[in-house]
């Protein structure tokens, strides 16, 4: 496993691959999948955190059975753009992957990207109770989101 920047990832998802975008919470990891052409992020159910080994065997047998090539992981970056004991959890999430995983990562910032996902939840209507289920894949998949954008956006800046 390794920490790569976004432009190494079409190399990784050769073959149909998916990319996964995670969200970690201190209670759940929120977690959303690409389509394989790379176009959306579709949520998947939150995994609910108890130990690590349990957590990351539930997190790699999901990744495994969507075919996912890499992982997008939010870093959560203070608004002055600083790292705090939040963004260094993430960071040491990425490390322990690295033990049982050869799936690399791409450090996503994620600033905004839950506050966003609660005003999406909120326009849709979910009830505060619902809204608390979800919000975790929601902001997984606004973190993905913003990647697979890039991505698309790398791949019509070709050379002139």
């Amino acid at each position: 496993m390794s920490i790569i920047g976004i432009e190494e990832l079409p190399a990784r998802l050769a073959g149909g691959r998916t990319l996964a975008g995670l969200d970690l919470g201190d209670k759940t990891i929120g977690v959303a999948v690409s389509d394989r052409g790379l176009s959306f992020a579709h949520p998947r159910p939150v995994i609910l955190r108890r130990k690590f080994s349990l957590d990351a065997a539930q997190l790699l047998a999901q990744l495994e059975k969507d075919n996912v090539g890499a992982i997008v992981l939010g870093l959560p970056v203070n608004m002055d753009g600083s790292e705090g004991p939040r963004a260094q959890k993430s960071r040491a999430f990425a490390r322990n992957m690295a033990a049982l995983s050869d799936l690399p990562f791409v450090l996503w910032d994620e600033r905004l990207s839950t506050v966003a996902a609660e005003r999406t939840l909120i326009e849709m209507d979910f009830s505060r109770k619902k809204r608390a289920g979800k919000i975790d894949s929601a902001a997984a998949a606004f973190i993905l989101q913003g990647a697979l954008d890039r991505l698309q956006s790398l791949g019509r800046a070709g050379p002139d």
